[in-house]
């Protein structure tokens, strides 16, 4: 029998402004197929927190969040190396950024843009692109994998960037710990609920669709079957950020049956407190 009663994929967003269309979530539940929570909502990153909390409290969930729960340290034994006064594990560092951060809806581009501006690439202005890009050890093992995990934390320009949504998402972190169990900074109970870190590539790869994003109900049942999943039934064709909350979801349920799901090869004690763990790569 499953540890959770249900798996919960929410597709994040780090932009500016108090609503965002770029959230969706979706919850898989038993054998059924993944379904959408509350379709053609516009969210709100409090919004999600408020939700989140609530939903932990009455069933063991797991919460999977597409940004990285903290920065790349191990390589340089730093989160911002040459500033004073910034912690040295996730969870204070969670604390540091919401501090730094007075941007609305736990937003944290002014972080970027203006508190450690310095550490983040916005353009060839900056100089080399290179030398501001760092991965975690998880990361660098995906990549080992063919995963092709390419966005770093420190990256802030492009579509394919994750810096605003990964801060904004450690400001998220911070007000919620202490009320859900973060994985894998805390240990997994035996009970509960639990949130975790997740990345759709992963879930899309295990589907058989590698490097694809599905934006119509044929290619996202298509990726449903590679995941074992039963088909997904919508009476409309879904965006981009809604596929990849159905099919991550779909993936968690899939993933967290493997025996090594939660103690991956590799996560160490001072990883787990410092770099944190995708959830889906062993």
């Amino acid at each position: 029998m499953s540890r959770f009663a249900a798996y919960v994929a929410i597709d994040w967003s780090g932009a500016k402004g108090r609503r965002h269309k770029g959230i969706a979530i979706a919850e898989a539940r038993g054998d059924e197929a993944p379904r959408l929570v509350r379709p053609g909502h516009v969210w709100s990153r409090e919004e999600v927190l408020d939700w989140l909390v609530k939903r932990a409290a009455k069933e063991p969930t797991l919460f999977g969040f597409d940004f990285s729960f903290a920065p790349p340290f191990a390589e340089r034994g730093d989160y911002l190396p040459g500033e004073q006064g910034v912690p040295t594990d996730a969870r204070n560092f969670w604390a540091y950024v919401d501090m730094k951060s007075p941007d609305e809806d736990l937003g944290a581009a002014s972080f970027l843009e203006r508190v450690h501006r310095r550490h983040f690439y916005f353009g060839i202005a900056d100089g080399v692109k290179a030398d501001f890009v760092r991965f975690r050890i998880c990361d660098a093992r995906l990549n080992d994998q063919g995963g092709r995990k390419t966005a770093s934390a420190y990256d802030a320009i492009g579509a394919a960037q994750v810096a605003k949504a990964s801060f904004s998402g450690m400001r998220f972190l911070h007000k919620i710990d202490g009320k859900v169990v973060i994985w894998p900074m805390d240990s997994l109970p035996a009970e509960g609920s639990a949130v975790v870190e997740i990345y759709t590539r992963i879930y899309l790869r295990n589907a058989g669709m590698s490097g694809k994003k599905l934006r119509n109900r044929v290619e996202l049942n298509q990726a449903m079957a590679g995941l074992g999943s039963k088909p997904v039934r919508l009476r409309f064709e879904p965006n981009d950020h809604q596929t990849d909350a159905l099919v991550t979801a779909a993936g968690m349920r899939a993933h967290a049956a493997h025996p090594l799901a939660f103690a991956p090869p590799g996560l160490t004690k001072d990883l787990a407190q410092t770099e944190g763990w995708t959830f889906g790569i062993i």
